[in-house]
């Protein structure tokens, strides 16, 4: 028997199921990124990059933030985020998968529950996997659910603090979660409030501070803001308590013992913040793209979220991947989706509106996506 062979029957079998993955380059209209607002490419970015570079900003970091990687770039990141999204502090890392995976691995301690949303992203998974808390998984957006799993755990003799953790806006589906529900409920329930606001961050809310920008600062509250999709640039910005912070930095075995970020990039996203307060039409074009999107693509079968995520459900594999392809060939980077990203059953198309593409391109995908569907 190879020594691959087992690799090799795995992949044949997500073959089999059309399931197999690869990588495909961008090329078409975007229809696919998290670039929500355009700032990935913008000139403004660039400009940020180049002046940082010149003076003196160095690429990489050279090492942990507990060494010699923390640089004074960060620490002014952290400070002007936490300001921004009216947070007590805020910790730079290098990607929301990595955030996720700290926040949920350190800080629900042994004796704890994670009471999480069904759908909630993978790197949440990921870190409650790593951690020592129990785990109860609560129906998409069903407030009641969450309480029901809180009163069964705390009936059978559950102590310890509880967590709910759910995202503000949802990556495959793009509706929002109840937030003022489920913060009363943590209120209540004197839980901790767990909120990815990965998609909502720079295109909801005041100058772009989400979804969840009037729960911030509570001493209850942690959010997730993610800078490599709206804002254009890498890594991710956990809001939270100062002490929780204090927590990540001593024992987020992701942080202690992971080389720094960029201090470029830690640059870069602090222009990012101030474009979401300087350059307020981003949004605004952006919903009227979300608009134009709805009355273009919802007769054909995607659903209006009111979001810039657009999912067209087709249900079969095959299906979704046949119809991506005959969009893609027509100039339109749209990417088919399927399990085990969504549910078993809802493959889909996930429509992404970007400043990257303009009302006349959504109409034209409208009219390929049309005959790729016949």
């Amino acid at each position: 028997m190879s020594l691959l062979s087992v690799h090799r029957a795995d992949l044949a079998a997500l073959a089999n199921t059309d399931r197999l993955r690869s990588l495909a380059p961008r090329t078409g209209v975007d229809f696919a990124s998290n670039d929500y607002i355009g700032l990935a490419a913008s000139q403004r970015l660039h400009a940020a990059a180049s002046d940082a570079l010149a003076r003196g900003v160095p690429v990489g970091s050279g090492g942990s933030r507990l060494l010699r990687g923390n640089h004074p770039e960060h620490e002014a990141l952290e400070a002007e985020a936490a300001a921004f999204f009216g947070a007590e502090a805020a910790l730079f890392l290098a990607n929301g998968f990595v955030a996720n995976m700290a926040l949920f691995a350190t800080l629900p301690q042994r004796g704890d529950l994670v009471v999480y949303d069904a759908l909630l992203h993978a790197s949440a998974h990921d870190g409650m996997r790593l951690g020592r808390a129990e785990r109860v998984a609560a129906a998409h957006n069903d407030v009641a659910a969450f309480k029901d799993a809180i009163t069964a755990w705390r009936a059978a003799g559950g102590s310890g603090r509880v967590w709910i953790a759910v995202e503000s806006l949802y990556s495959m589906d793009g509706d929002q979660a109840p937030l003022a529900e489920l913060a009363a409920l943590a209120d209540a329930a004197q839980a901790f409030l767990l909120i990815d606001e990965a998609h909502a961050t720079g295109v909801f809310g005041n100058s772009g501070r989400g979804l969840a920008e009037t729960l911030e600062g509570q001493p209850n509250v942690i959010t997730l803001h993610s800078c490599g999709k709206a804002l254009g640039a890498e890594g991710a910005l956990l809001c939270l308590p100062a002490v929780l912070r204090d927590m990540l930095v001593n024992r987020a075995r992701g942080f202690v013992f992971s080389t720094a970020p960029s201090p470029l990039i830690a640059a870069v996203v602090r222009d990012g913040l101030r474009a979401l307060a300087q350059e307020p039409w981003r949004r605004d074009d952006l919903r009227a793209l979300i608009a134009a999107g709805g009355a273009a693509l919802a007769p054909l079968g995607a659903i209006a979220t009111g979001s810039p995520i657009l999912p067209l459900i087709l249900g079969d594999d095959a299906r979704a991947m046949r119809v991506a392809r005959a969009v893609q060939a027509a100039g339109f980077d749209v990417r088919g989706i399927r399990p085990p990203t969504v549910p078993d059953g809802t493959a889909r198309l996930r429509i992404s509106l970007t400043l990257n593409a303009t009302p006349a391109d959504v109409d034209s995908l409208a009219t390929a996506l049309q005959k790729a569907l016949a």
